[in-house]
């Protein structure tokens, strides 16, 4: 593995349990874990619990007088829409309406917000705040003074209780700044999985005790450590953006299915111009589901062919879905390709039929 490579807090206990690692936007990454690999850890999020670090992602504060009306001068969702102590999913655009990111955001106050950017992007966010920023706004790279690790699953709940964490009981999208054990804990409503969880945020340094306790506590209730590997099959099943495949530069968000991600009334955000334009004339192409109805399983990057074999578009995320023990992918396509129609995708020259559809493929419980 290249030093090049960043790695979290917790890489000496992915190491010592022998778990697969590798490179994820620009960090050394837990991939999987022994004792059942992928589809066990996806079974697990879905059955039980399961524990991610997903340190890699980043960690960027925006903090002076009205910082928040700045920030929300600058993404797409209105921040004016949620109140301190909230979460919200929104977008960083550039002027050509393309994604540069997706991203969380906890509303801290008027005067400060928090960002959770993905991990290849949280540079290139950083920058552009702090190049549209007034003078008396501070944008502040905080990559390394918190890790992330996601609890998530319909146990969730109770393995935050079984530690000792009384925010089991938020609602979804809330977060709240407490003490556990001693050290200082962000604990979000929040996840990529489709089901209950929490992402919590200790310093870098208390990391490594709060993940031990949750491990040892996660045991007993049919959870286990979970890697990369089962997020992507998670987020996949319900249809969730990963950027660089599902969005970027490219991809604007009425294409990508995000469009309820924009607060369209909002009087300036990156991009508004080019997206209230796209917005009249309707996107050139729709971020659909596709099911496989036949053996095999799409990858990204896979040619798709209407039933009468006219190139329709391309995937941009694949994979097996462990739970409905098929293909699952979500595809680029064009307009006029509905849900319910039937389509092929090119998998190594053979033709595997396939169903549009909307995701999600299962159902949520977020909530």
């Amino acid at each position: 593995m290249s030093t090049d490579l960043h790695r979290g807090p917790l890489h000496a206990s992915h190491v010592e349990v022998g778990a697969t690692l590798g490179a994820f936007g620009g960090w050394e990454m837990p991939i999987s874990y022994p004792g059942g690999g992928v589809v066990a850890e996806h079974t697990a999020v879905r059955e039980a619990v399961g524990v991610f670090d997903v340190t890699h992602l980043g960690k960027i504060s925006i903090i002076g007088p009205g910082a928040a009306d700045f920030v929300n001068s600058c993404f797409t969702a209105d921040l004016a829409k949620i109140c301190p102590g909230q979460v919200q999913y929104t977008l960083c655009c550039a002027e050509n309406g393309g994604v540069v990111d997706d991203l969380i955001v906890y509303l801290i106050g008027p005067d400060e917000v928090f960002c959770v950017p993905n991990a290849g992007n949280t540079a290139e966010v950083g920058r552009r705040l702090a190049d549209a920023a007034p003078r008396a706004v501070r944008v502040v790279d905080q990559q390394q003074e918190y890790a992330v690790l996601a609890v998530q699953g319909p146990g969730s709940a109770e393995l935050l209780a079984a530690v000792g964490l009384t925010s089991a009981g938020m609602e979804y999208l809330a977060f709240a700044d407490v003490e556990y054990d001693g050290m200082a804990l962000r604990v979000g409503r929040t996840g990529y999985t489709g089901e209950r969880g929490y992402e919590l945020l200790p310093s870098w340094g208390n990391a490594p005790a709060l993940w031990e306790a949750l491990l040892a506590a996660a045991g007993p209730l049919g959870g286990r450590a979970c890697g990369l590997g089962a997020r992507d099959t998670l987020r996949t099943e319900m249809g969730y953006c990963l950027h660089g495949q599902d969005l970027g530069p490219d991809v604007t968000p009425l294409q990508g299915g995000v469009s309820w991600a924009i607060g369209w009334h909002k009087p300036a955000f990156w991009g508004r111009d080019a997206l209230l334009a796209e917005r009249q004339r309707g996107p050139s192409r729709r971020l659909r589901g596709l099911r496989a109805t036949g053996h095999g399983v799409p990858r990204p990057h896979m040619a798709v062919r209407s039933a009468a074999g006219v190139p329709v578009g391309e995937t941009t995320s694949g994979t097996f879905s462990p739970t409905l023990g098929t293909g699952i992918a979500l595809a680029l396509l064009d307009p006029g390709v509905r849900p319910g129609d039937r389509v092929e995708v090119v998998v190594r020259g053979r033709a595997l039929p396939c169903e549009v559809s909307t995701p999600p493929f299962v159902p949520s419980h977020v909530r």
